[in-house]
């Protein structure tokens, strides 16, 4: 299969982008001082264990997607040399 040159790029954006949410999302996860993420003996509560996992699958899945973009991209770039 052959992606276009916009879908390759989106593909590689959406990638680079899960990387910068999801790592800003864990970094907030884990200095969470609303009670939520931790209890009052400062154990992780199901919220947190529920939330980190959500977010190491997307970022397993962004960088995925990414990967498939990059390799779009590369191929296009082979092609025209």
């Amino acid at each position: 299969m052959k992606l276009s040159r916009p879908v390759s790029w989106f593909l590689l954006a959406f990638g680079v982008w899960s990387w910068v949410i999801w790592i800003t999302f864990v970094k907030n996860l884990w200095k969470d001082a609303s009670g939520l993420a931790f209890d009052d003996a400062g154990d992780p509560t199901a919220y947190f264990w529920v939330h980190l996992l959500l977010a190491i699958t997307s970022f397993l899945l962004g960088t995925a997607v990414g990967v498939i973009g990059f390799r779009g991209v590369r191929a296009l770039r082979r092609e025209r040399g």
